[in-house]
């Protein structure tokens, strides 16, 4: 399990700070990063990755500090940023050079992963297309079967085929002690696959839950006309898609978009105070 207890981050003195006093609890699953530009997501995955050292608090792995780079628990982590340029000239190189420092590398993942996009591993990475060269990468980084994988937009560049098969990819690697976490702006590529929300806005963590604790907290619907009692709608094509207050029984859909869209606007106090209050009378364990 991640924990991160009252993190804080400043870049510089002179500066306010990246994150904020960002307290969280992320058990395995694949969790969503959500945040505007800026929001602080970026720096929340190098704290993870231990690239950086909070401020104040800690992060942890399993009780083990992250910014201490040991390595019996950086062989646990990976982070594929959206920029990464990997210092090998293919990916079976990195295989040769790098994977050795994963125990839970697969040879098997990565041929099935490399082939669902057309590759074989040989390709140099240079030569590559940009969509090409971030398929190779994301199929290695899958492939590390690392227990936390943080993943920076995996799918930018990526064709219509190709992100089918991220998706296949990505549930085929879940194990149920394995974390991914995915930032991305592009919610609706990967949105089947997520377990639970990670929501920041100027640096400070707005919500930090399950899916199906939001989806029995929250519903999402659709209708011709306004709804009179939704908590946030926007009109799309001829339609209204609308938030309203669940009932904890019937769980619709988490729409990550429309949600993330309502806690930006005027009803993100009613919002976050549905989703965040605490109701452990009402909310059975999943």
């Amino acid at each position: 399990m991640i924990t991160l207890d009252n993190v804080s981050y400043r870049y510089r003195k002179c500066m306010p700070d990246a994150l904020d006093g960002i307290t969280a609890q992320v058990s395995p699953g694949i969790y969503l990063l959500l945040g505007e530009n800026g929001a602080g997501k970026t720096t929340l995955l190098h704290l993870i990755a231990g690239l950086l050292t909070p401020t104040t608090g800690t992060c942890d792995l399993d009780g083990d500090s992250l910014s201490a780079r040991r390595p019996t628990v950086m062989r646990r982590v990976f982070f594929l940023s959206d920029d990464m340029d990997m210092p090998f000239a293919t990916v079976n190189e990195a295989v040769r050079r790098h994977a050795q420092f994963y125990p839970t590398f697969s040879v098997e993942a990565l041929q099935a992963n490399l082939s669902d996009f057309g590759l074989t591993g040989d390709e140099r990475l240079k030569d590559l297309s940009l969509g090409s060269r971030h398929k190779s990468l994301v199929a290695y980084a899958l492939a590390l079967g690392t227990e936390v994988l943080l993943l920076d937009e995996p799918a930018n560049g990526l064709d219509i085929d190709a992100k089918k098969s991220l998706r296949r990819m990505i549930a085929r690697s879940m194990t149920d002690d394995r974390t991914i976490i995915v930032s991305t702006h592009t919610v609706y590529d990967l949105e089947a696959l997520f377990d639970g929300l990670l929501l920041l806005s100027h640096g400070s963590m707005l919500i930090s839950r399950p899916t199906w604790q939001i989806a029995a907290r929250l519903g999402f619907v659709t209708s011709t006309t306004p709804l009179p009692d939704a908590l946030y709608q926007e009109p799309e094509a001829g339609i209204f898609r609308a938030i309203v207050k669940g009932d904890g029984d019937d769980e619709s859909a988490v729409n990550y978009s429309l949600l993330y869209s309502a806690v930006m606007s005027d009803a993100r106090d009613r919002i976050l105070s549905i989703i965040n209050t605490d109701t452990e009378n009402n909310d059975t364990d999943r």
